[in-house]
């Protein structure tokens, strides 16, 4: 079975990138960057859209599902073996992690909102990072709804839970909340 998990850091109003879709370094911290990276390293499958990407040592050793609708069902990424272009639409998640030969372990979801809002029924952990003394007005939201519903309350609504909460970053306040579905 394959256990599927969200990470994002969002600013105090709930976005994960700025108008231009771009991740601002007011919202980069070496914390949450380390336990971005730890997670990232555990996980079986990363699943993106194309805007959201992480650049780390590992990144290209990690199998990965790009999220489009330029493709009609599956098809090989073109510049890179260990990925396949994904349409919803056209084929299954569980089709798409078994043309990479996943079939158990971790799938971790990084983004960005259309993608993260896709699983939001089927997330076991969502990784919540939180930066309390950033805003990012007119930013992207890290989930449709946001502005209107905070993360919290739109987690919350599809039967998440707040568990531990972790300090990645004392001087800016930054944490992570596992929210995690009821067993």
């Amino acid at each position: 079975m394959l256990r599927i998990e969200g990470y994002v850091i969002v600013s105090a109003d709930g976005m994960l990138a700025d108008a231009s879709h771009v991740m601002p370094d007011v919202l980069k911290f070496k914390g949450d960057h380390a336990f971005f990276t730890a997670g990232l390293d555990r996980a079986d499958i990363i699943v993106h859209g194309r805007n959201s990407f992480e650049d780390q040592p590992n990144s290209p050793r990690r199998k990965r599902i790009w999220v489009t609708h330029r493709v009609k069902n599956l098809a090989p990424a073109p510049d890179n073996a260990k990925a396949i272009l994904w349409n919803p639409t056209g084929a299954s998640f569980e089709d798409a992690c078994a043309r990479l030969g996943v079939r158990d372990g971790t799938a971790a979801i990084i983004g960005g909102p259309v993608v993260f809002g896709m699983f939001l029924d089927r997330y076991d952990t969502f990784w919540l990072s939180e930066a309390p003394h950033v805003t990012l007005p007119s930013g992207e939201a890290c989930f449709p709804g946001v502005p209107e519903n905070t993360p919290q309350s739109i987690l919350a609504a599809n039967g998440l839970h707040p568990r531990e909460v972790n300090i990645l970053d004392a001087a800016d306040d930054v944490r992570v909340t596992a929210w995690r579905r009821a067993p």
